[in-house]
């Protein structure tokens, strides 16, 4: 995935909502703020682009059957439009003051989440792809671990198990990049 692909799904998203302001969270932040820089291709790798429209986060919703998984878009450029509310992601408190405004052609602007808010929500849901995902950037200096650790005393977590399987999994790869780098 790269940018020119956002470019083109936005584009239609505009046509079908005249927004021209949308914000991505989950993987695809990483196109956003890592401009310039070599991604590792373990964060590039999402079809789904997760993401909703800034002033009106609602509307996205209307997207799903023309631009979501599934539809004709999807199936002809291979990825798609994965409508989320800004409520669903586990992020910490000011989230939305760090957002990375990117202007798109066409009069589109995206505002990608900050990498280590979305490590964080990546942390809370746990899942092995999204671990995955943050070792990448662990590895490669995109992520730091400190930035997230003090980031979860910002969040509210859903409870106290996911507070905790989130922070646990913060110190395995804490561990495991420190040995790797001596």
């Amino acid at each position: 995935m790269e940018l020119g692909h956002l470019q083109e799904l936005f584009n239609q998203a505009r046509k079908l909502t005249q927004h021209t302001e949308f914000v991505v969270v989950g993987s695809l932040s990483i196109l956003g703020v890592a401009q310039g820089r070599e991604i590792p291709a373990r964060m590039l790798v999402s079809i789904d682009v997760d993401c909703y429209t800034r002033q009106d986060p609602g509307r996205v919703f209307e997207l799903t059957q023309s631009l979501g998984e599934g539809s004709p878009f999807d199936a002809s450029h291979g990825y798609f439009l994965d409508p989320i509310s800004p409520e669903l992601p586990t992020l910490p408190a000011q989230w939305e003051y760090r957002l990375v405004k990117v202007p798109l052609r066409n009069g589109i602007v995206v505002f990608f989440l900050d990498l280590n808010d979305a490590a964080v929500s990546k942390y809370a849901r746990g899942e092995p792809r999204d671990r995955e995902w943050i070792q990448a950037g662990l590895a490669a200096g995109l992520l730091s671990a400190p930035t997230i650790e003090s980031r979860f005393r910002e969040t509210r977590f859903l409870d106290d198990a996911e507070r905790d399987r989130a922070y646990k999994a913060l110190a395995e790869d804490r561990t495991r990049f420190v040995r790797s780098a001596r």
